[in-house]
């Protein structure tokens, strides 16, 4: 039987991929903090999990939606490079190693963007904590040099899916009348169905020739105001009280998180997957969002 292993594979992302690859006749391996998977400090189990895989998905890494306090800031940066370095060197200690090593990044590698969409080839890096936090754990990945194995790092951008994710949130607020703009509603708000996300990781698999980084993230991102009226129509709420900048500031505090997460402008295109030939099956936000509410 095909084997393939996913670390961190617990959260909304990791449950659904399970499901998806358990259909097509995979045994999944799943490594995890949680006792009915295998540890994170057990690693000869982890071993055993890679030999002879086909593939290796790492989504392991502390959710980046909290406050950044040192204690939080430590957590997340060292729950993606900790965990990284664990499989990297339980690769190569296998004989039979997996034949792609597949590890999450981030769409926030990049700059607050509202001048021009960023691509693998000319994107600029940004600054700050979430940016490190992209780059070093890029880094620690591709400092593994597996001659057996070929390495792909996905940037991934908001995934957007059934049942979890962001659009819990995103539904709450405009349930309650909040569903207006974010801050200016300017900033860019680059997403991804989460069925493409999956079909993503099919084609890489199936296009042996290539590695290194590809953007994940839908061919057409939309502006927060363009994000909000869309949701807006599709869950019949005519208005939306906006919240400015001042307000997300405040009520962050409260709910434990940043602005950043809804403020910067990510403007993130899927240049390289299309020039391989890549078809999105969800390519407009409207597309998604009817398939997400209403399926």
């Amino acid at each position: 039987m095909k084997k393939v292993v996913i670390a961190g594979g617990t959260g909304f992302i990791g449950e659904f991929f399970q499901k998806k690859f358990q259909e097509l006749g995979y045994d999944v391996s799943i490594i995890s903090r949680q006792k009915q998977h295998i540890h994170w400090e057990d690693r000869l189990s982890i071993q055993r999990a890679l030999e002879g895989a086909e593939l290796l998905i790492n989504l392991a890494g502390k959710s980046v939606n909290c406050r950044y306090n040192e204690t939080n800031k430590q957590e997340i940066m060292n729950s993606r490079i900790s965990t990284t370095k664990i499989l990297g060197e339980a690769i190569e200690s296998c004989s039979n190693p997996p034949e792609l090593w597949i590890n999450s990044s981030t769409a926030t590698i990049y700059r607050h963007a509202e001048d021009r969409p960023m691509t693998e080839a000319d994107g600029e890096i940004g600054a700050g904590f979430s940016v490190d936090v992209a780059t070093k754990w890029e880094d620690t990945f591709f400092s593994y040099k597996l001659l057996q194995t070929r390495q792909i790092a996905l940037r991934i951008a908001i995934v957007l899916g059934k049942g979890g994710g962001v659009m819990t949130p995103y539904r709450n607020l405009v349930r309650f009348g909040l569903g207006g703009i974010q801050g200016s509603g300017k900033q860019m708000f680059s997403w991804i169905h989460i069925e493409d996300l999956f079909q993503i990781l099919l084609f890489l698999r199936d296009k042996k020739e290539l590695s290194g980084v590809f953007n994940c993230s839908a061919p057409q991102p939309v502006t927060n105001r363009e994000l909000m009226h869309k949701l807006r129509n599709e869950m019949n709420a005519p208005l939306g009280l906006p919240a400015p900048k001042w307000i997300l500031e405040i009520g962050s505090i409260f709910i434990r998180t940043e602005t950043e997460l809804v403020l910067k402008s990510r403007w993130v295109i899927p240049d390289r997957l299309e020039r391989e030939g890549y078809n999105f099956r969800f390519k407009t936000l409207e597309h998604t969002l009817q398939d997400i509410l209403h399926a």
